[in-house]
């Protein structure tokens, strides 16, 4: 089994990619239900990487690269995607090398095995094979818009099993957009705002086999859900769900969003993977903001896995993944 996890250049090129937000969580109603203590514990020693070999060490040069609203054009030389063992840790694969990314950002793996990243250095969404090649890609390259055929750096996708994916046009927009199994446009929603059903900073996308449409609105520290025609339903916002930075659904049809904080210029921040059910119940909460294993800095992404083991990536001060495992 292997799980999903995009590594090196995005560990440090999203110390440039994540905007300041506004809002801060004191100021958010408080979640009437009461949030048990997390029964995760991380995996010390995971992943296993070669001796010397550090995520993010190829893109040292990236933070002071003026980016926004415009196409990096020096792409990245070395593999920007590794594939790891989730039992292990050890690296299976390594993918996405020679000048395929600037900035890769999203990364989802689909019920076939096949990749799908965004870039936020070059505009554009690709889908992979599981070897690396490109089957796929929207968007026009170098060129950010707001149309159907241009985005502007976008953060997140969710591919469905009938090859449709939606795209979280998230750092330059504030938009959802739904595309064919073939590219082809077919609808978008969202304005930028903080009323029901706007957007700012929509960072990360899920859905469950419902067919709700879950966004981490993380400039307005929620996590609003929609059915598949992007029709608002409902928004969770509360000091027990914090700022969400990205979300998933497991196996279990937990809803699982990581409260990456409210980068504040001086730490300490807030940090921690949260669990919560259907009904937006919060389960379970664990980890908390610092450098220590099992802690985050900026949690910046989540997977789990079919055992139902958590991933965290980790960046700015991180720039790591940890594992965490039920005890």
């Amino acid at each position: 089994m292997t799980c999903r996890l995009s590594v090196a250049v995005p560990l440090v090129a999203l110390l440039v990619a994540c905007k300041p937000d506004n809002q801060s969580c004191s100021d958010l109603p408080h979640m009437d239900a009461a949030a048990a203590v997390g029964s995760y514990q991380v995996i010390h020693g995971w992943p296993a990487l070669p001796t010397g070999m550090a995520l993010g060490q190829v893109s040292v040069h990236r933070p002071g690269h003026p980016w926004f609203g415009d196409a990096i054009t020096d792409t990245i030389r070395s593999p920007a995607i590794l594939r790891l063992d989730a039992r292990s840790g050890a690296i299976l694969a390594a993918l996405g090398g020679d000048g395929m990314f600037a900035m890769p950002h999203g990364l989802r793996i689909d019920a076939h095995d096949q990749l799908w990243v965004t870039d936020v250095g070059t505009h554009t969404v690709r889908k992979l094979s599981s070897d690396g090649t490109v089957l796929l890609e929207v968007g026009t390259p170098g060129e950010p818009g707001a149309d159907a055929t241009h985005f502007n750096q976008p953060t997140d996708v969710y591919p469905l099993e009938d090859g449709s994916f939606y795209v979280a046009d998230g750092y330059g927009n504030a938009r959802i957009v739904k595309f064919s199994e073939a590219g082809e446009f077919l609808f978008e929603w969202g304005t930028r705002g903080a009323a029901p059903g706007q957007l700012d900073t929509p960072h990360s996308i899920a859905g469950d086999a419902h067919g709700r449409i879950y966004v981490a609105d993380r400039g307005n520290a929620r996590l609003q859900i929609f059915d598949p025609e992007g029709h608002f339903l409902d928004a969770w916002q509360s000091n027990a769900l914090g700022r969400p930075w990205a979300v998933t659904v497991g196996p279990d049809e937990s809803i699982y969003v990581v409260d990456g904080g409210d980068q504040l210029s001086e730490p300490p921040d807030r940090a921690a993977v949260i669990r919560l059910d259907r009904s937006g119940r919060v389960l379970e909460r664990f980890a908390s903001f610092g450098n220590r294993d099992g802690q985050l800095y900026w949690g910046h992404d989540i997977a789990v896995d079919k055992s139902g083991d958590v991933f965290v990536g980790d960046v700015y001060y991180g720039m790591r993944v940890q594992k965490f495992t039920r005890q």
